[in-house]
């Protein structure tokens, strides 16, 4: 399986040669000794259109493997049991077994301080290989994911025998290897961190700050970060001609995962992280039924920009410092709240992908799109994070408590990131959480989620003006913005700084390369209804609004509307209170509502009084909405008849 498929009959190759026959055997190969579901084959074979003859032209393919294989040996090997198909092939007649075997020896080894043992172990391993896993066989959803299991163990693999060598001295010998590494893995930060190491024992120093500053521009312009503080250091370290040895490489050490158990089977040993400073001891965990590793998060953004804080502390939050005196024993959680189109989907995704080394167990994804007022049940949820997690569809329970409390006991064991996207409240969230405080979970929500004790609570703004117009530059062109860097800041700063209205604005830049960026700044000044020019296919600011704006109730909505008449700057509970004539209680139980949904920012405290203020495009939204309610009103009065919208105002308490 480590390469092309291969079933040898002596010298000769009986692998069908019809591409949907090569998946199923493929399939059942990795999935040997354990019952493979029909459903699971359909699905490997057609995804989500099986045709009607779905079942009989997948027994059709059983029958003929089934009659290949039966015509080399003595005994039937491919058998039927009740809801699927179980190859039975001893582990030790297939490269891919060996391969595992010799891969956690050389791990052993090396950990166990024998380099010379462990470079020759890895290096037999890795001889295994005979090109891409399974690289002739068209992948459905399921072999996709063992393939791309299989081709991180190998390249996992190979950093531990890398690090084998360099303890050895084979500085010179790796630098050739090393140099290929770095083209094929450019954002690889190990592989850049072995090279600099070898060029600098070889003498040649000058290369390896040269390897630093290729890899740091690379970074910053397709990722926008900075690389790692273990490769800072080690980069500071060449600068000053520090000895750069042993530790260093220790830290680094990465992880080895075993494809042939489940995660929750697997007994790992890695740095967590090195922002986080920590080093995790052997977790024993439980022999299980191995399933496809998980790998749901969303893409992350290419031009993503700024919020450069937030994703370095997310390496020390979410890292479990099993060494510590109090190590951790919940699972850690961030949410990330803040106004409609600030960037919290974003933020998750690219933070997920950040601290996704840490996972290696998998990484959930669930949109339970509060926001589009449907809301998604978290038991339909849990069903699928569950049968992703390997969990047949028969012991799976229909209650939600008893569902939650078996994908905890299913987490127990395992290093999973859980990202839930647009939460509405505590209700939807707690039922997914899982067991185990070496997972973490990621949550995104309008609202601030109060309650969630323990949690790292993110109060996400818009950007200021530098963010944004970096933000703008990354998706017209730098030396666009550069030519033009006021009218850049005038249009973030008419947008509020709001990423998801700089986007849009940066769409018809792009699309536009003759508009200049002050001709677009007049467009805004001269528009009647700036959210119109916020509107670029399904980039829409007003429809964001339109979500929060829905879920608020009749009142709320009308004292939201009369909002925008009050001072542009900051105004008290006081004003409101006058504003509407109501009593001060009920006010400040409104404009607390309001800042929990994060359409209103409280400024600053004064005597014990908040002074609050709508952010500027929230402000534009809410007059907006209150001049058509005027305007439904009046023809309304025109018209004689009822009332088409509702009352501006709100109806104090008692009056």
């Amino acid at each position: 399986m480590l390469g092309p498929l291969e079933i040898l009959d002596g010298q000769h190759n009986v692998v069908p040669t019809a591409p949907k026959p090569r998946q199923v055997i493929a399939l059942l190969l990795m999935r040997r000794n354990t019952l493979v579901q029909t459903s699971e084959l359909i699905d490997e074979l057609w995804e989500s259109a099986p045709p009607t003859s779905a079942m009989t032209t997948l027994q059709t393919y059983i029958y003929k493997l089934r009659k290949i294989l039966t015509a080399r040996n003595s005994e039937e090997i491919l058998f039927t049991r009740p809801g699927g198909y179980t190859l039975a092939i001893p582990d030790v007649c297939t490269d891919l077994h060996r391969f595992e075997v010799e891969a956690e020896e050389g791990k052993l080894l090396l950990r166990n301080g024998d380099p010379a043992g462990a470079a020759e172990v890895l290096q037999r391993s890795l001889a295994l290989w005979r090109g891409s896993a399974l690289v002739d066989v068209v992948p459905g959803g399921l072999l996709s994911s063992y393939v791309t299991r299989l081709e991180e163990l190998r390249e996992r693999t190979l950093d531990l025998r890398i690090e084998a060598d360099l303890q050895l001295g084979r500085h010179q010998e790796l630098i050739s290897e090393l140099k290929s590494l770095v083209l094929s893995r450019p954002l690889h930060e190990n592989v850049h961190a072995s090279l600099m190491i070898a060029l600098h024992r070889s003498g040649r120093r000058h290369e390896a700050l040269e390897v630093y500053q290729v890899l740091r521009r690379s970074m910053i312009d397709n990722l926008g970060l900075e690389p790692g503080q273990e490769l800072r250091t080690l980069h500071q370290a060449l600068l000053s001609e520090a000895t750069v040895g042993a530790p260093y490489e220790q830290r680094r050490r990465p992880v080895l995962i075993e494809p042939h158990r489940s995660a929750a089977a697997r007994s790992v040993t890695e740095e967590t992280a090195a922002t986080a400073g920590t080093a995790a001891a052997p977790v024993p965990r439980p022999a299980a039924p191995h399933a496809p590793v998980p790998a749901q998060l969303p893409a992350d953004l290419t031009d993503f920009t700024g919020r450069e804080s937030f994703v370095q502390q997310a390496l020390t939050v979410m890292a479990r410092n099993e060494q510590s005196a109090h190590p951790r024993t919940a699972t850690a959680v961030a949410v990330i709240s803040g106004m409609p189109g600030v960037g919290k989907t974003a933020l998750a995704v690219h933070m997920s992908h950040t601290v996704r080394p840490l996972f290696e167990d998998g990484q959930l994804y669930a949109d339970l799109c509060a926001s589009m007022g449907t809301g998604r049940d978290p038991a339909e949820v849990l069903h699928g994070f569950l049968r992703v997690l390997g969990i047949a569809e028969s012991e799976i329970p229909t209650d939600l408590e008893e569902r939650s409390k078996l994908f905890r006991s299913t987490t127990v064991g395992r290093r999973l990131l859980i990202l839930l996207d647009d939460a509405s409240s505590l209700a939807d969230v707690r039922p997914l959480l899982p067991g185990d405080p070496h997972c973490a979970v990621v949550i995104t929500s309008r609202r601030r989620l109060h309650g969630l004790g323990g949690a790292w609570n993110i109060n996400l703004d818009a950007m200021d003006s530098t963010e944004g117009s970096e933000l703008l530059s990354r998706i017209i062109g730098t030396a666009r913005v550069e030519r033009e860097i006021h009218a850049a800041r005038q249009l973030v700063a008419t947008v509020g700084g709001l990423p998801l209205a700089v986007r849009c604005l940066g769409g018809r830049l792009s699309g536009s390369p003759g508009l200049t960026l002050s001709s677009l700044v007049q467009q805004l000044a001269c528009s009647e209804k700036l959210l119109d020019e916020l509107r670029l296919g399904e980039l829409d600011v007003r429809s964001r609004y339109d979500f929060s704006y829905e879920g608020l109730g009749r009142v709320e909505r009308s004292v939201f509307r009369l909002l925008s008449i009050l001072p542009r700057e900051q105004f008290t509970a006081e004003s409101v209170v006058e504003l509407l004539g109501s009593d001060s209680r009920t006010v400040e139980r409104l404009l607390q509502s309001f800042v929990d949904s994060h359409l209103i920012d409280i400024v600053r405290w004064e005597n014990d009084s908040a002074h609050y203020a709508l952010p500027g495009l929230t402000r534009v939204y809410a007059r907006e909405r209150l001049l058509d309610t005027l305007s439904r009103d009046e023809l309304w009065h025109e018209r004689g008849g009822a009332p088409v919208g509702e009352p501006v105002g709100v109806t104090p308490p008692g009056r």
